[in-house]
Formats: C-alpha cells, sequence, structure tokens
C-alpha cells in the first residue's frame, strides 16, 4: 500500500518555500505533503517542530529531509508514524555525530562550506559565494534572492548531535547530487552506505530541491511506494 502522507524538512540558510516544486508534483500526484518550517536554532527545537506535523498526521508517513534537515529527521525519524526516511543531499549522522562534526574533516581538496563566522550565536553563508556554492544549477536571479533572503542557523544547530538515528530502524533512501560543493558526493554516498539506503544520484547542486524538483519527488514517491 502507496503510503500517502509526506512531511519535508528543509535544511540550513533556507526556509521551507523552497520545496514548492517538490511540493507541486507530490500534490498532483495525490499526495498529502505537510512542509516544516523548522527554525534551525537547535537541534531539539528542530526535532520538536516535526514531531508537531508528525503528530497532527492520521496514518504513516515518509519523511524528508535536506542537508541539516537529514539531521533532524535522524533523530525526529523514530517518531512512530514514520515509515520510511528520505534524505536529500543530507547529513545523515550517526549516534554523537553532528553536522559540525561531519564537516570539520573535508576530504583533500574539498573547500569546506563558506559559513561566515557566527555572530550573536547565528551563522550565515557568505554571501558572495552563496551561488556556486549552494546552488549553482539554480536560475540566477533566484540564487541571488536565495542569498539575500537567508534564515539564520544556530550555531547549536549545527552542534546538535545524534542520540538515536532512526536509520538503523526504518527504511532509507538517498539522492546523491554529483555536483554538490556544499556536502562532497564522496561524502553523501559514506553516509548513504552506512545507513543502507536506497540510492538515487542525479547530477546537481546542493539547491537540488529547486532546481530539479521532479527527480526529488521521484526518489520520495519510491520511497512511499515501496517502505
Amino acid at each position: 500500500m502507496t503510503i500517502k502522507n509526506v512531511v519535508l524538512v528543509h535544511g540550513n540558510f533556507v526556509d521551507g518555500s523552497g520545496w514548492h516544486g517538490v511540493y507541486d508534483h507530490l500534490t498532483r500526484d495525490g499526495y498529502r505533503v505537510a512542509v516544516v518550517q523548522n527554525p534551525t536554532i537547535s537541534l531539539d527545537g528542530d526535532v520538536a517542530v516535526t514531531h508537531q506535523v508528525l503528530d497532527s498526521l492520521g496514518g504513516p508517513a515518509v519523511l524528508v529531509g535536506h542537508s541539516y534537515g537529514g539531521v533532524v529527521i535522524t533523530e525526529a525519524g523514530n517518531h512512530p508514524n514514520v515509515a520510511a526516511l528520505v534524505y536529500i543531499a543530507a547529513f545523515a549522522p550517526d549516534t554523537g555525530e553532528s553536522v559540525s562534526s561531519l564537516i570539520a574533516d573535508p576530504p583533500p581538496g574539498t573547500p569546506p562550506p563558506p559559513i561566515l563566522p557566527p555572530v550573536n550565536g547565528l551563522l550565515f553563508l557568505d554571501r558572495d559565494k552563496f551561488a556556486a556554492s549552494f546552488a549553482a544549477d539554480v536560475p540566477e536571479k533566484l540564487a541571488a534572492f536565495m542569498a539575500d533572503s537567508q534564515v539564520p542557523a544556530g550555531v547549536d544547530a549545527l552542534g546538535g548531535a545524534v542520540t538515536e538515528p532512526a536509520w538503523r530502524s526504518k527504511p532509507s533512501w538517498y539522492l546523491v547530487t554529483t555536483d554538490d560543493r556544499m556536502i562532497p558526493p564522496a561524502a553523501q554516498r559514506a553516509m548513504s552506505e552506512r545507513a543502507k539506503a536506497a540510492v538515487t544520484e542525479t547530477p546537481g547542486s546542493h539547491a537540488v530541491f529547486v532546481s530539479r524538483p521532479a527527480v526529488v519527488a521521484a526518489v520520495i514517491s519510491q520511497a512511499a511506494q515501496e517502505a
């Protein structure tokens, strides 16, 4: 039986509106889609907001996370309404891991994400490097808007460590973006293999949920049908 509930969790520096294209594809195919507007100030806070959405559903759901949203779904995915996890160019941490620990030692020759030093506990990406690093295949004007409308990320969000990874008990799917300059594709492959996820690869930047919504929706639909 195909699962009909889908919950979308955005990552750092963006908000839930970036899922609009994915939302359109999924709702057209008959899915009930909820978009979590997680504040990205702390992992605990984002898990709590995600649990609120999951509590409101009348049945099982596919829980989807992009980037830092993968950390959120890894922790929040232990909720009883979650039937499957989908990682979209996302972090899939193990116990005790966080975004901060996973990006601390990038592969040789891989530049770290252009995160500026924190101000009052909040982080932004360097505006001038945003498009190249985060949204290289997004139309120029839209990428500029995304850079100028960034949602600040809390230091506590990046440092939030997972206690019980849901991928150990829930089936997982993973979309690897081969042109990603935020999370290296090699790191994505390593995390997806560790989680024993069903893997799809696609050309695309870190903002693949904006630039290639049909591809993202297809992976989510696959999870909903096969979980």
